[in-house]
């Protein structure tokens, strides 16, 4: 099953590379760029029985590895045949260990 993870700085958190890119686009004339934020993108085949195995697995996996749930946040999405015909996608947002998770269909 496919899934994605999408990591990023909370938005507390200060990110001097979207920092460094906003002056570089308005630096270019790019003066309507108000803010940047950088970030990680994972792409994870997992065998699962279900979407939401899959989702529970990923999410385990990027709180453990893939994102420092003490500075930054993340959003897994699950891609199964079902969703892929429809071009719909199944995901979960998990901005620490300690907030709900909310799914989007």
């Amino acid at each position: 099953m496919k899934t994605k993870v999408f990591v990023t700085l909370k938005p507390s958190v200060f990110d001097p590379q979207g920092k460094t890119i906003v002056d570089a686009l308005r630096s270019m004339g790019y003066t309507a760029v108000q803010d940047v934020r950088q970030g990680k993108y994972f792409e994870l085949d997992v065998e699962a029985g279900s979407t939401d195995e899959a989702r529970s697995m990923v999410a385990e996996v990027a709180e453990k590895l893939l994102a420092n749930p003490v500075i930054e946040s993340y959003r897994v999405e699950v891609d199964d045949e079902r969703s892929q015909e429809t071009g719909d996608s199944l995901s979960a947002s998990r901005t620490s260990s300690s907030s709900a998770k909310s799914t989007h269909v």
